[in-house]
């Protein structure tokens, strides 16, 4: 092929290339300002905390703050999220011990909290796919949505994550339904053996204030989470200052001999005694069945906030039945109670 000939058909080709790119640039502007698309939205939250158990070592077995008398690092967590026409992502990464203690069936070599993608298909029906933040229970892994920054045994014993597919469909301002096929165990991105579980949740908003969550999750498979979790998640803000929460689940596990699962109940009534500062406690029954140890726990916390940053102290107090829990006094002798404090710094944006 002439040299001459060449030169020109691969200008020719870079330049065509460049407008098509051109076009494509100029075709998105006008999407975006014809369909107000919105921008990528960053936040998440970083935290520390000092946290000393009386009796000289740890006793509470929930989950994450288990240093001892020491200053120690929660967890730092990103989470990206965008929406273009009808279509969004979620994308949440994390990192720190908290983030390691969150993935327990997958450890810590992705640090992914959330990845999935939804789409709008009406005003009113929505579709959404991929790994997400379980929807059982009242408290999450991020400190910075909780208002105590130790866990419930609820929020420990119950799952982190599901991986699936839902959908959701809006009835009205009060009323809404979520159905969804999810992975066979939870707290992984991938199924172990078959997509057998099924998962619901029915949104009642009654009066302004007030939302309750009415959710099921259930397999029946050869998996360690194999069973059926009911739960009932509910919060009502009833006056300008006073919030009331409630969390109550049972789950009946069908793997394992002689079967098992636990059951609990956690009321968290707050007051806010000014906008800085506020008190918070969580009050809960907890059961393992097939005659496992009963817990009653009392988790008193109090959120400083100065803008972005919360300082949160925070005195909770054990106690179990027949001493079957396993909680220690210094000298290493059975107890049926066990007290530590905490104080957190949780700084979100």
């Amino acid at each position: 092929m002439n040299t001459n000939i060449y030169i020109y058909m691969k200008k020719l080709i870079i330049m065509t290339y460049m407008l098509a790119v051109a076009a494509v640039a100029v075709k998105a502007q006008d999407t975006i300002k014809t369909t107000g698309d919105a921008p990528l939205v960053i936040s998440g939250s970083v935290d520390a905390y000092y946290k000393y158990d009386f009796s000289g070592h740890r006793n509470i077995p929930t989950s994450f703050a288990s240093d001892q008398n020491s200053f120690s690092i929660g967890m730092v967590d990103l989470a990206l999220k965008k929406t273009v026409g009808k279509a969004s992502f979620v994308g949440e990464v994390s990192f720190g011990p908290r983030s390691d203690q969150s993935l327990p069936a997958a450890g810590a070599n992705y640090h992914i909290q959330n990845l999935y993608v939804s789409y709008n298909v009406t005003d009113k029906f929505s579709l959404a796919g991929g790994y997400m933040a379980t929807f059982i229970g009242y408290e999450v892994i991020s400190p910075a949505a909780n208002f105590n920054y130790s866990t419930s045994y609820l929020f420990t014993y119950g799952p982190f994550q599901n991986a699936g597919v839902k959908a959701t469909y809006v009835f009205s301002e009060k009323v809404s339904l979520m159905a969804g096929v999810f992975n066979d165990q939870w707290n992984v991105y991938q199924s172990t053996h078959n997509i057998d579980a099924f998962g619901a949740q029915l949104t009642i908003s009654p009066v302004k204030g007030w939302t309750a969550y009415l959710n099921i999750l259930t397999a029946n498979n050869s998996t360690p989470t194999s069973g059926t979790v009911l739960d009932l998640t509910t919060a009502y803000q009833i006056t300008g200052v006073f919030k009331l929460g409630l969390n109550a689940a049972d789950y009946s596990a069908s793997n394992g001999a002689g079967k098992g699962g636990y059951s609990g109940v956690a009321l968290y009534p707050q007051l806010a005694v000014s906008k800085a500062v506020a008190f918070g406690l969580r009050g809960e029954y907890f059961k393992v069945k097939n005659s496992g140890p009963k817990v009653a726990a009392f988790t008193l916390t109090s959120n400083i906030k100065a803008g972005p940053l919360t300082l949160m102290p925070e005195l909770r107090l054990d106690n179990n039945n027949d001493k079957l829990l396993g909680f220690t006094k210094n000298d290493g002798t059975l107890s049926s109670t066990a007290a530590q404090f905490v104080l957190a710094a949780v700084y979100a944006f």
